[in-house]
């Protein structure tokens, strides 16, 4: 069955609870499911299911309410980022890159920022997507009289195909430092290539933004050049890799529950066993404890991490760099220890699933090239570097776009 021919999933009201929130990601998660491996083959552009995400009232989740949002927990959201992930980790990045943008501008904007763009969010449905990298300095902004105009192109854009609105930043010569703010997608001068062609990842709706000397005036500079930002909005890379760690946990779910499903249905059991059914070899069994062992401490340590991070949100602005430190480390650990699980469930999963799961018709191997490709976004050598630093020496990890 398609996704077009799928009940609708109604969408959630701004008081929805837990529960309620969790069944509504569980149907979006299903119906994704039943095209997860067409999708995953096809690639390109995945608009009707942003479309049904935009439905599902999910993009509102964590925008505060005093903005019209639901005001939820960012434990809470990365419960359903780890539901859709173990189905389809392409779709769940561009979700949880959208609850970035938006938090955002909740970290860096003003309060009259924020009263503009995120009831805006709420009022036209925005789609938000990321055209932040800041690693790639080839966009540049200039000052005008009334703001900044941004030329140049901008790799690394995840969601930024199909999206609404984009957070972007460009390199400031005059002041040596990044200039973050928002821009239509629709503004005179700005493109967006879907030009990502990883072998993994596949619907991310990523590709380079280029801006053709695009206006943005002073309202919507959210961090102007030179200006240093401060430590609660060093919180962002802290969500930013969280949502990472949380992606990668759910690949690892997913791989195993898909593995599961696969012995006991059509795995056969090997011929020296001497047993009627493969999940009866105690081989078999012993790997899916070993597998089992790498899993589900990932899902742990990504809750803790998750509630680290909304105890520092909570601090608001009186937060402290040791308070900031303590939850970069919540995070680095979980980073690490899902990057694993990810890796080596998505892997392991064949030897255990036997030769007839190697069939494309079961799509499984989308699991180890969507974690082998996401794992590459950052060296994760640089984060236990972070934590034996902070052991050895009491350092607290330095606050970079990546840590």
């Amino acid at each position: 069955m398609s996704v077009d021919t799928q009940p609708p999933i109604l969408p959630l009201a701004n008081d929805a609870d837990l529960d309620t929130i969790l069944a509504t990601t569980r149907k979006l998660a299903a119906t994704f499911e039943q095209t997860a491996i067409a999708r995953d083959a096809r690639g390109g552009h995945a608009a009707s299911e942003r479309a049904l995400i935009r439905a599902s009232g999910l993009l509102r989740l964590t925008i505060p309410r005093v903005h019209g949002g639901m005001g939820q927990s960012w434990q809470v959201f990365f419960k359903t980022l780890h539901l859709l992930a173990q189905t389809d980790s392409a779709l769940a990045h561009v979700y949880a890159f959208h609850h970035l943008q938006t938090l955002t501008v909740l970290l860096y904007g003003s309060p009259a920022q924020q009263a503009h763009f995120l009831p805006l969010t709420i009022m036209h449905d925005v789609f938000w997507g990321n055209a932040l990298n800041p690693n790639d300095r080839r966009t540049v902004a200039s000052k005008t009289g009334d703001g900044y105009r941004i030329h140049g192109p901008k790799s690394w854009c995840s969601g930024s195909v199909g999206a609404d609105w984009l957070v972007c930043s460009a390199w400031h010569e005059p002041a040596q430092s990044l200039l973050i703010g928002v821009v239509p997608a629709s503004a005179p001068g700005l493109s967006v290539q879907g030009d990502w062609d990883a072998f993994g990842q596949k619907q991310t709706d990523s590709g380079t933004v280029t801006f053709e000397h695009v206006a943005m005036p002073d309202h919507a500079v959210l961090l102007p050049p030179g200006v240093q930002p401060s430590i609660r909005a060093t919180l962002r890379p802290l969500v930013a890799q969280l949502i990472l760690a949380t992606l990668y946990s759910g690949i690892a779910r997913g791989a195993l529950d898909h593995a599961l499903r696969h012995t006991r249905t059509l795995s056969k059991p090997w011929f020296a066993s001497g047993v009627p059914r493969a999940c009866d070899d105690p081989f078999v069994q012993h790997r899916y404890g070993q597998l089992s062992v790498l899993v589900r401490p990932a899902e742990v340590m990504v809750e803790l991490a998750a509630q680290a991070v909304d105890r520092a949100l909570a601090l608001g602005d009186t937060i402290t760099a040791e308070q900031r430190g303590s939850a970069a480390i919540a995070v680095a650990e979980a980073k690490v220890v899902a990057h694993r699980a990810a890796l080596e469930v998505s892997s392991l999963m064949f030897e255990l699933t036997g030769a007839n799961a190697a069939s494309s018709r079961f799509g499984l191997d989308r699991f180890w090239r969507n974690a082998r490709v996401h794992t590459l976004h950052d060296p994760v050598d640089y984060k236990l570097r972070d934590l034996g630093r902070q052991l050895l020496d009491g350092r607290w990890p330095d606050p970079t776009s990546y840590s």
